[in-house]
Order: C-alpha cells, then sequence, then structure tokens
C-alpha cells in the first residue's frame, strides 16, 4: 500500500458525524458547492456527458501543498583517509580527509493536494503530505498554492496520525472559495465520483470513475474503513477532494495500491463523514482521543474457523491481553472470540479494532464472545488509545533466531501434527528469547513435509492448543488426537515467539 503524495529532492525521492458548519458573518461568500449553485449545470443520472460545468465550481477551492524540509543525513566515511589520497577522494564526497563520515543537512520538499473548507482559509489535507518525510527531516515550512497560483505559507493548526488527517490556516484578508464536506454514507458502489488534484505536480488535474466498494480495510489501523474508486489517483493527489455527482466531497484521497507507484485503478479514500468529527476536533486546537481494550488481535480466516468450528469471518480472536489493561479487568483471555461490541458485529469489515477506536475513552461497551465454543458477555470500560509510537514498544518483535539449545531434556517423535516438542524451562526459555513469565512447550523440530513445517519453527513456544493449556508433548498428543475423533480437520496453535506473543496459527492435522 502506498501514500499517494509525491516526494522531491536531494534525499526525498518519491505524497459519528458532526456538523463542520463554519460561520462568517463578515461576508456573503458562500460555499462553491452551496446546494443550487451547481444543481443546473449537473451531470445528469446515469450518463453524464461531461463534468465540466461541476468542475469549473469546484476546482478553485483545490489546492497544491508543498513542505520544505531539511534532511540530516549521516554521511559514509571516507575509506582512504589517512592516505595519500585521503584529501583527494574526500573532495568527492567521501566526507573530507580525515573527518569522514560527519553529518550533513540537505534540503527536499514534498508535494500532495488540499482544499479549502471555509472562506476564512482553513484548508484539509493528509498527515503524510505536511509530516516529514525520512528519519532525520525536519518540516520548515507548508506553502499553500491557489488554482490562480497565488501562494501562502501555511500554519499547522492540528494533525491526527492515526486517520491521516491535518488542518492547515492560510491567511489570504478576502473570502477564498471553498467546498463543503458531504454525507459519505450515502455512497453506493457503482456511484460516479471525481478526483481532483495535483499528482506529480502538475497542477490541477480532474479524473473521473465509479466508488468500486465502500468500508474497504486495506490493514492500516483502527481507523482502516475506506471508499475505494477507480478514478485515477496518482502520487500527488493525497490530501484532494473526491466529489459526488452534486459536488459534495464524500472523500479525502489518501492511498494507492500499486506495484509501480503509479495508478492501477485501485486507490482510497478517508469517507467524509468519518473525517469531519476528527477535523471539527483539530480545528479547536484539540488532540483526538480514541478508545482501547489493551488487546492484541487476529481475523478468525477460514483455517482458524475451521480449527474452532466457527462460521468463518465473523468476529476476531483475542491473541494477547495486555496486564492491568482495560481487556484485562474486563475478563478477557487469550482464545477468545469477539463477535459483537454493543449489538454491531465483528466483521472484517467493521473490526474489533475499529469498534473499540470509535467508543469514547471512559465508556462502557458490551462484548459478546465465544469461549472455550460457548457464547458469552463481558463488559469493558475503555481507555484512552496510546500514540502509535507507544503501541509499538508495548508490542515490539525480535528477529528471527533459530538457535534452541540442549539443556538435556529428552524431546518427543513427532507428532500427528508434525512437531517434536519439549518442555519449556527457564534455561530454553532466555535462550529462545521469551520471556520468564510464558508458559508451553518449545518446538524442537519440525517435519517439512507437513503443514507445520510451512508455519512453525524451532524455538516456538507453543502455549496452548484449541484454548487448552499445553506443558508437555503428552497434553500436544491428547489434544490433537481428541480433535481428530470430532472430525476437525485442523488445531489452533497460539505460540510466542521471542518478544512476540499471542498470535495463533491453524496447523492441519495429519
Amino acid at each position: 500500500m502506498r501514500y499517494a503524495y509525491a516526494l522531491t529532492g536531494a534525499i526525498l525521492l518519491g505524497g459519528t458525524a458532526a456538523s463542520l458548519t463554519l460561520q462568517n458573518p463578515a461576508t456573503a461568500q458562500v460555499a462553491q458547492n452551496e446546494p443550487g449553485a451547481i444543481n443546473a449545470a449537473a451531470p445528469r443520472a446515469g450518463a453524464p456527458m461531461s463534468f465540466a460545468d461541476m468542475v469549473a465550481k469546484l476546482q478553485p477551492a483545490v489546492v497544491n501543498i508543498s513542505t520544505t524540509q531539511k534532511v540530516t543525513v549521516q554521511q559514509q566515511a571516507n575509506p582512504f583517509a589517512g592516505t595519500p589520497f585521503g584529501e583527494l577522494f574526500g573532495q568527492f564526497g567521501g566526507g573530507g580527509g580525515g573527518s569522514g563520515g560527519a553529518p550533513v543537512t540537505r534540503e527536499g520538499q514534498s508535494l500532495g493536494s488540499g482544499f479549502l473548507i471555509s472562506a476564512d482559509g482553513y484548508v484539509v489535507t493528509n498527515n503524510h503530505v505536511i509530516a516529514p518525510a525520512a528519519r532525520g527531516a525536519t518540516v520548515e515550512s507548508i506553502t499553500v498554492t491557489l488554482q490562480d497560483r497565488k501562494e501562502y505559507k501555511a500554519k499547522l493548526i492540528g494533525r491526527d496520525p492515526t486517520s491521516d488527517l491535518a488542518v492547515l490556516k492560510i491567511e489570504s484578508g478576502t473570502p477564498l472559495p471553498f467546498v463543503r464536506l458531504g454525507d459519505s454514507t450515502k455512497a453506493r458502489v457503482g456511484d460516479w465520483v471525481v478526483a481532483i488534484g495535483q499528482p506529480f505536480g502538475l497542477g490541477g488535474t480532474v479524473t473521473a470513475g465509479i466508488v468500486s466498494a465502500v468500508h474497504r480495510a486495506t490493514g492500516n489501523g483502527p481507523f482502516d474503513s475506506f471508499i475505494q474508486t477507480d478514478a485515477a489517483i496518482n502520487q500527488g493527489n493525497s490530501g484532494g477532494p473526491m466529489f459526488n455527482m452534486n459536488g459534495d466531497v464524500i472523500g479525502i484521497n489518501s492511498q494507492i495500491y500499486s506495484q509501480s507507484g503509479g495508478n492501477i485503478g485501485i486507490g482510497f479514500a478517508i469517507p467524509a463523514s468519518e473525517a469531519k468529527p476528527i477535523l471539527d476536533t483539530l480545528m479547536k486546537g484539540q488532540k483526538v482521543q480514541r478508545g482501547y481494550l489493551g488487546v492484541g488481535i487476529q481475523p478468525v480466516n477460514d483455517d482458524i474457523a475451521a480449527a474452532l468450528g466457527l462460521p468463518k469471518n465473523q468476529g476476531e480472536i483475542i491473541g494477547r491481553v495486555e496486564p492491568g489493561g482495560p481487556g484485562a479487568r474486563a475478563g478477557l483471555r487469550a482464545g477468545d472470540v469477539v463477535t459483537q461490541i454493543n449489538g454491531e458485529a465483528v466483521t472484517p469489515d467493521r473490526t474489533l479494532s475499529y469498534l473499540v477506536a470509535n467508543a469514547a475513552p471512559g465508556s462502557t461497551i458490551r462484548m459478546n464472545v465465544i469461549r472455550d465454543g460457548k457464547p458469552t458477555t463481558l463488559t469493558a470500560t475503555v481507555a484512552t488509545r496510546p500514540s502509535e509510537d507507544q503501541l509499538a514498544s508495548l508490542t515490539g518483535a525480535g528477529d528471527d533466531d533459530d538457535a534452541m539449545p540442549d539443556d538435556g531434556a529428552q524431546a518427543t517423535a513427532p507428532s500427528s501434527i508434525g512437531v517434536t516438542v519439549q518442555p519449556l524451562t527457564p534455561q530454553i526459555a532466555r535462550q529462545v528469547g521469551v520471556d520468564s513469565t510464558v508458559q508451553g512447550v518449545v518446538v524442537s523440530a519440525v517435519d517439512p513435509s507437513s503443514d507445520a513445517g510451512q508455519k512453525l519453527k524451532r524455538g516456538d513456544v507453543i502455549s496452548s492448543i484449541n484454548s487448552q493449556p499445553v506443558r508437555t508433548a503428552a497434553d500436544v498428543a491428547r489434544i490433537v488426537a481428541a480433535a481428530k475423533s470430532a472430525g476437525r480437520p485442523q488445531v489452533l496453535l497460539n505460540i510466542t515467539r521471542q518478544r512476540t506473543s499471542g498470535v495463533f496459527i491453524p496447523v492441519k492435522i495429519r
């Protein structure tokens, strides 16, 4: 997945519906897409003859956004330092005679799009358009350029990396053209849409297509619900608006799916109805807060559903519960499958992370859970979601390591799932890099011809199988045999691999 924005420069090579009614009593300026302003010129439904009249009204509110950035780069040391050739080769980028490797600062730029949402100069764009584009980079200035090529230095009012939204403010002294955010919940697959932006820094560019999908998940966090379109979206379109045939902004173009970086007809926009409350909060100078449960989750895919005997694509399985967190206090356990939050089904389109993030911190949620094949109900008080950096530190992962010591324990013969295991001792736990509190059996060998051979590795720790704790090879054999007798084609293993815990892996029974 790629962000749809462009980067240029020496180093940067690559862009709960609350109303956003904005009052400006000092001017008679109205929205470019005010009801009635373009209805007469709007293309008729079904097969539009032209978008030209509509675009002429909307395009003045779409802007180009560029940043200037300072990037600190660590140079490679001069390999000829201290030799007769040191000074000569130091002149050509080796860092200088004897002082090679000193950091240098270079300039870079980023390019993207945005649009005005008020006559007094508030601008919406993506956070990644105005964020530092590389490690060691700092944003020196942000410039907004209008269609008439007038440039304004912009002030950053607020940003929200989780939803990838940002609000800027420019001062012009005169009313500016702007557009309103519409109701994206009414968008249907097959509706015509128009995208306007600044791809590759070329200036105002208009593309058209249809809504390809709604509620599209791309695997990018708790606000992972996009409008998908086949309208051409490229690098530099990030932050630009997606309009419906009434001229309403129903999406903010954000990402593209591409292996080359160019358009292949799969673009994604943040739905306007989900952006509204976030933008409203940012415009007030406040920080966006989201609900947090303190659990690690996995979707219930076909293999996991088969191992647990559950319907597929329903619910998500709890892989890890943060000690002392809201989920732990509510009684959630690893292996629980959460199927509903406050009566709303947990599905691939409405994930557990999405539903919890949309709950207000401090509020109470009711969770429908399947535990050991039986339904139960739990109640949790959600906390405030930490920043993305804090979350990453809580779930840090280590490098792969095949080291597995031999402490004298006798490993069993391969089981009917193709793994050989032995009890997890404190010495083995230290060697394979798992916490001393982890319990289970450690994989000492896998049969490469088995399904487990494609999914497990030497040093993995199995804590449970089908939600039943395992401490010995006999436990493994007993639980797998029971699943096989019950007609289950697979079993579900709860795996800890170094610092990554609570991962569920379905394995076929031989």
